[in-house]
Protein backbone atom coordinates (compact mmCIF):
# COMPACT_ATOMS: atom_id res chain seq x y z
CA UNK A 1 0.00 0.00 0.00
CA UNK A 2 0.86 3.58 0.10
CA UNK A 3 2.78 2.88 3.25
CA UNK A 4 4.94 0.13 2.01
CA UNK A 5 5.63 2.94 -1.58
CA UNK A 6 6.72 5.79 0.61
CA UNK A 7 9.02 3.42 2.72
CA UNK A 8 10.75 1.79 -0.45
CA UNK A 9 10.75 4.59 -2.58
CA UNK A 10 11.79 7.47 -0.43
CA UNK A 11 12.48 7.64 3.60
CA UNK A 12 10.06 9.77 5.11
CA UNK A 13 12.97 12.10 6.54
CA UNK A 14 14.32 12.66 2.27
CA UNK A 15 11.17 14.10 1.15
CA UNK A 16 11.16 17.43 1.13
CA UNK A 17 14.84 17.11 -0.14
CA UNK A 18 13.52 14.99 -2.83
CA UNK A 19 11.25 17.51 -4.32
CA UNK A 20 13.70 19.61 -4.99
CA UNK A 21 15.86 16.70 -7.62
CA UNK A 22 14.96 17.67 -11.17
CA UNK A 23 12.96 14.66 -13.13
CA UNK A 24 14.87 11.95 -14.83
CA UNK A 25 15.65 11.80 -18.45
CA UNK A 26 17.90 10.60 -20.45
CA UNK A 27 21.58 10.09 -19.99
CA UNK A 28 23.28 13.19 -20.44
CA UNK A 29 27.19 14.25 -20.41
CA UNK A 30 29.08 15.95 -18.24
CA UNK A 31 32.71 16.89 -18.62
CA UNK A 32 35.02 15.58 -15.51
CA UNK A 33 38.68 16.37 -14.64
CA UNK A 34 40.31 13.65 -13.09
CA UNK A 35 43.04 13.92 -10.31
CA UNK A 36 45.84 13.54 -12.88
CA UNK A 37 44.19 16.71 -14.17
CA UNK A 38 43.08 15.58 -17.66
CA UNK A 39 39.81 15.42 -18.71
CA UNK A 40 37.32 13.10 -19.55
CA UNK A 41 34.92 14.83 -22.10
CA UNK A 42 32.26 12.30 -21.82
CA UNK A 43 31.12 10.66 -19.23
CA UNK A 44 27.86 8.79 -18.39
CA UNK A 45 26.81 5.46 -17.20
CA UNK A 46 26.77 2.74 -19.65
CA UNK A 47 24.98 -0.56 -17.59
CA UNK A 48 24.43 -2.07 -14.56
CA UNK A 49 24.95 -5.32 -14.10
CA UNK A 50 22.87 -7.86 -11.43
CA UNK A 51 23.61 -11.83 -10.92
CA UNK A 52 19.87 -13.82 -12.35
CA UNK A 53 19.82 -17.07 -11.02
CA UNK A 54 17.90 -18.27 -15.30
CA UNK A 55 19.37 -16.42 -17.17
CA UNK A 56 16.42 -17.36 -19.89
CA UNK A 57 13.80 -16.57 -17.87
CA UNK A 58 15.41 -13.51 -17.05
CA UNK A 59 16.01 -12.64 -20.19
CA UNK A 60 12.08 -13.49 -20.85
CA UNK A 61 11.19 -11.01 -18.26
CA UNK A 62 13.42 -7.97 -19.29
CA UNK A 63 12.57 -8.22 -23.01
CA UNK A 64 8.66 -9.05 -23.34
CA UNK A 65 7.31 -7.77 -20.35
CA UNK A 66 9.20 -4.96 -19.73
CA UNK A 67 9.82 -4.17 -23.52
CA UNK A 68 13.74 -3.80 -23.88
CA UNK A 69 15.58 -5.09 -26.48
CA UNK A 70 18.69 -8.05 -26.26
CA UNK A 71 21.80 -6.04 -27.71
CA UNK A 72 24.61 -8.56 -26.55
CA UNK A 73 25.60 -11.89 -25.14
CA UNK A 74 28.50 -13.13 -24.06
CA UNK A 75 30.00 -16.60 -22.93
CA UNK A 76 33.10 -16.24 -20.63
CA UNK A 77 35.02 -18.99 -19.39
CA UNK A 78 33.33 -18.24 -15.57
CA UNK A 79 30.39 -16.50 -16.66
CA UNK A 80 27.18 -15.60 -19.01
CA UNK A 81 26.36 -12.31 -19.60
CA UNK A 82 23.29 -10.76 -22.11
CA UNK A 83 23.02 -7.04 -22.16
CA UNK A 84 18.97 -5.95 -22.60
CA UNK A 85 18.50 -2.03 -22.79
CA UNK A 86 16.29 0.50 -24.24
CA UNK A 87 17.64 3.00 -26.90
CA UNK A 88 19.70 5.84 -25.84
CA UNK A 89 19.21 4.29 -21.65
CA UNK A 90 21.99 2.41 -19.92
CA UNK A 91 21.75 -1.31 -20.23
CA UNK A 92 21.15 -3.51 -17.57
CA UNK A 93 24.05 -6.86 -18.17
CA UNK A 94 22.72 -10.16 -16.68
CA UNK A 95 25.20 -11.83 -15.18
CA UNK A 96 25.14 -16.01 -14.84
CA UNK A 97 27.87 -17.54 -13.35
CA UNK A 98 28.94 -20.81 -14.84
CA UNK A 99 32.30 -21.45 -12.86
CA UNK A 100 30.57 -23.16 -9.84
CA UNK A 101 31.31 -20.57 -7.29
CA UNK A 102 28.87 -19.73 -4.84
CA UNK A 103 26.27 -16.53 -5.68
CA UNK A 104 23.61 -14.90 -3.97
CA UNK A 105 20.95 -14.52 -6.71
CA UNK A 106 17.99 -13.83 -5.08
CA UNK A 107 16.44 -11.28 -2.87
CA UNK A 108 19.50 -8.62 -3.00
CA UNK A 109 18.99 -4.88 -1.78
CA UNK A 110 18.49 -3.74 -5.51
CA UNK A 111 16.40 -1.36 -7.02
CA UNK A 112 16.15 -0.69 -10.63
CA UNK A 113 13.86 2.16 -11.80
CA UNK A 114 12.20 2.45 -15.13
CA UNK A 115 10.16 5.83 -16.46
CA UNK A 116 7.27 3.61 -17.94
CA UNK A 117 3.86 5.47 -19.95
CA UNK A 118 1.57 3.61 -17.76
CA UNK A 119 2.95 1.94 -14.75
CA UNK A 120 -0.61 0.04 -13.98
CA UNK A 121 -0.31 -1.60 -17.17
CA UNK A 122 3.47 -2.82 -16.31
CA UNK A 123 2.21 -3.97 -12.98
CA UNK A 124 -1.06 -6.10 -14.96
CA UNK A 125 2.13 -7.71 -16.61
CA UNK A 126 4.06 -8.46 -13.87
CA UNK A 127 1.25 -9.63 -12.04
CA UNK A 128 0.18 -11.70 -14.88
CA UNK A 129 4.02 -13.66 -14.53
CA UNK A 130 3.22 -14.63 -10.91
CA UNK A 131 5.84 -12.47 -9.42
CA UNK A 132 5.05 -9.96 -6.68
CA UNK A 133 3.96 -6.68 -6.16
CA UNK A 134 4.92 -4.81 -3.21
CA UNK A 135 2.65 -1.65 -4.33
CA UNK A 136 0.11 -1.47 -7.40
CA UNK A 137 0.24 2.16 -8.99
CA UNK A 138 -0.35 5.20 -7.27
CA UNK A 139 0.22 8.71 -7.18
CA UNK A 140 3.26 9.80 -5.09
CA UNK A 141 2.17 13.72 -5.01
CA UNK A 142 5.44 14.91 -3.36
CA UNK A 143 7.19 13.75 -6.75
CA UNK A 144 4.03 14.44 -8.69
CA UNK A 145 4.68 10.48 -10.10
CA UNK A 146 2.59 7.42 -10.36
CA UNK A 147 4.84 4.56 -8.95
CA UNK A 148 4.36 1.02 -8.55
CA UNK A 149 6.83 -1.12 -7.56
CA UNK A 150 6.93 -5.41 -8.01
CA UNK A 151 9.68 -7.83 -8.10
CA UNK A 152 11.61 -9.30 -11.02
CA UNK A 153 12.20 -13.08 -11.22
CA UNK A 154 15.07 -13.36 -9.03
CA UNK A 155 13.34 -10.82 -6.16
CA UNK A 156 15.37 -7.69 -7.43
CA UNK A 157 12.81 -4.48 -6.65
CA UNK A 158 11.25 -3.25 -10.14
CA UNK A 159 10.18 0.67 -9.47
CA UNK A 160 7.94 1.92 -12.57
CA UNK A 161 7.52 5.83 -12.51
CA UNK A 162 5.32 7.76 -14.84
CA UNK A 163 4.53 11.74 -14.30
CA UNK A 164 1.04 12.85 -13.10
CA UNK A 165 -1.29 13.96 -15.55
Amino acid sequence: GAGALRQLFIPRSKIYAAVSLPPMRAPFHTPRTLSGGETMASVSMAAVGIGVSDMARSVDFYTRVLGMTKTQEFKLDYMDEVIVGYDGSPSIALMHYTDGSAQHYTNNPVKLVFNVPDPSAVIARIRKEGLEIMADAMTFEPLKLIVGLAKDPDGYTIELLAPMA
